[in-house]
């Protein structure tokens, strides 16, 4: 834009001076040439006393005189019967003209001529003849011209610094404005913009921060919304603990309460990261410990339903971009679908590895029937009767951390899923 105001700026300027320096240039040279002619033609209308009254002898030394004295413009005279006095000219035919008792001024190639007629002479008439060079007729011109060009390229140059100082006033709140909405898709919702400049870049800056401030809201309501139906689960939660207590077998019920247990640990998790303002995405966890942890988790229920399960995990650390919480899930998410989706007997593989430009890949697949949706990872996408929200949960959290995720098919048909991982520095996706 500011380059754009500036070359608009120098377009119209440009316009502007050369129909004014073109003309005004124009009748420079104009002038220029009228005033060498006047000067001559007085020159020549001051000799015609001088003419009509000396003598040959006193009248040639007069010429001679004012040709020593004005170089630029020599003067010649004609007398009537054939004679010549001053610098030698050719008696052409505008001096044969001039000599029938005319006066005038003539154009000639290499300059002008200018023909006075003195009559009443004993022999008849007389012809002054003065001779403009095209040097006289532009004397001075070449200099106002260059004048005129240095204050044409003066005014261009100012009027381009007042475009720039224009441009900028126009492009820093624009500027302002543009990085509020970049913080705000970071997920900085405490952006906002600074309301400066013209009318119009105020009336942006004031509408973001009016969205800036609606989107807030709205996230808050989602948020309290969240929890709120989260914190109804904990009476049914207690009702079931009443219940569980109530067991004679003393086995089940210790099994029973440690499940109660979860589940509302579970719940209160919930409760608590909805409450928690969206963060931008820093958080950095050891992913080895992570994934090695939630696969001894469900070891055991792999071995009651006789899966054999291959964990893989590189040695050393692996940090990525993403909290311990939103790992554990993404984790628990693959293993739960496939103990959820796959027959009793089909095994699973679970690998983590390291990524060459940081952060790690985590690999979950199995020796089921596969994935029968076009695009597994669609929100609310199903066909085997769940909601449908696993997979799109575990795509988020692998781009908010500057990764992807990856479906496609193992050897024997199963599914395979791949998650990358950023490294702690990883640009976040929006």
């Amino acid at each position: 834009m500011r380059l754009r105001v500036i070359f608009l700026v120098i377009a119209t300027s440009s316009l502007v001076l050369v129909s004014f320096l073109l003309p005004l240039a124009i009748v420079l040279r104009a002038q220029a040439a009228d005033r060498a002619i006047s000067t001559a033609t007085i020159q020549a209308q001051g000799m015609t006393p001088l003419v009509a009254t000396l003598k040959s002898r006193s009248l040639r030394l007069a010429v001679d005189q004012m040709n020593a004295e004005n170089r630029s413009t020599p003067v010649t005279v004609f007398l009537p019967r054939g004679h010549e006095l001053g610098v030698a000219a050719p008696r052409s035919a505008a001096v044969r003209l001039a000599a029938r008792g005319r006066s005038f001024t003539t154009a000639m190639p290499a300059g002008v001529e200018v023909l006075i007629a003195v009559e009443g002479l004993p022999g008849g008439t007389a012809v002054i003849r003065t001779f403009v060079p095209k040097a006289q007729l532009r004397h001075g011109v070449t200099r106002a011209w260059l004048l005129l060009g240095l204050v044409g390229l003066g005014l261009l140059t100012l009027s381009v610094a007042v475009a720039d100082q224009l441009a900028r006033s126009l492009v820093r709140p624009l500027a302002a404005v543009a990085s509020v909405s970049d913080r705000l898709a970071r997920g900085d919702l405490s952006a906002r913009a600074t309301v400066a400049g013209p009318p119009e870049v105020r009336r942006v800056g004031t509408g973001l921060n009016h969205l800036a401030a609606r989107i807030g809201e709205l996230l808050a309501h989602e948020r309290e919304t969240a929890a709120d139906l989260s914190h109804r689960l904990r009476t049914p939660l207690t009702a079931l603990r009443i219940d569980s207590e109530s067991l004679g077998d003393t086995g089940e019920r210790a099994q029973l309460l440690d499940d109660v247990s979860a589940v509302e640990g579970t719940v209160s998790k919930i409760i608590h990261d909805a409450r928690r303002p969206a963060s931008a995405g820093d958080d950095v966890c050891e992913a080895g410990v992570v994934v090695t942890e939630r696969a001894a988790f469900w070891r055991p229920l792999a071995e009651d339903t006789q899966r054999p399960m291959t964990v893989d995990v590189a040695k050393g650390r692996i940090p990525v971009r993403v909290s311990r919480e939103d790992l554990a899930a993404c984790a628990d998410i693959l293993l739960e679908n496939v103990f959820t989706h796959t027959p009793d007997g089909a095994g699973c593989v679970v690998r983590l590895s390291r990524r060459e430009t940081g952060g790690a890949w985590l690999v979950v697949a199995d020796e089921g029937p596969g994935f029968r949706h076009a695009d597994p990872t669609e929100r609310g996408q199903s066909g085997i009767g769940s909601t449908g929200l696993g997979l799109d949960i575990a795509r988020r959290i692998a781009e908010s951390s500057g990764g992807t995720l990856i479906i496609s098919r193992s050897a024997s048909g199963g599914g395979v899923v791949t998650i990358g991982l950023g490294p702690p520095n990883a640009v976040t996706r929006h």
